[in-house]
């Protein structure tokens, strides 16, 4: 299953009977916001939920499988990384490993 930004501000305005439009800007709002923090290399901290921070790559030296023989060097580079936090991580373990499987 796959929850887009609008299946959640669909879900949203029939759980608070806000309307769709209204909803929408909120999560537009509020994902703008997280975007920004992180441009700026901030951190994003939502209890229960999980942080989101940037972390730099180290440059590293690839393989193309194609051509083992030859380097191919990989900048360092800005990731955004998401750590769980203990509310949600609970949640997934009670997932059987089978249903990821597919």
């Amino acid at each position: 299953m796959t929850l887009t930004k609008r299946d959640l501000v669909i879900s949203i305005s029939e759980e608070t009977g806000l309307i769709q439009a209204q909803v929408f800007n909120v999560v537009q709002k509020t994902l703008d916001q997280i975007a920004q923090v992180l441009a700026d290399g901030g951190k994003v901290e939502l209890r229960n939920f999980g942080v989101f921070e940037v972390k730099i790559r180290k440059a590293r030296v690839g393989r193309n499988p194609n051509r083992p023989e030859k380097d191919v060097p990989i900048p360092a580079r800005a990731m955004v990384k998401f750590k769980a936090g203990k509310d949600m991580r609970a949640e997934v373990l009670k997932l059987p490993s089978t249903e990821m499987a597919h």
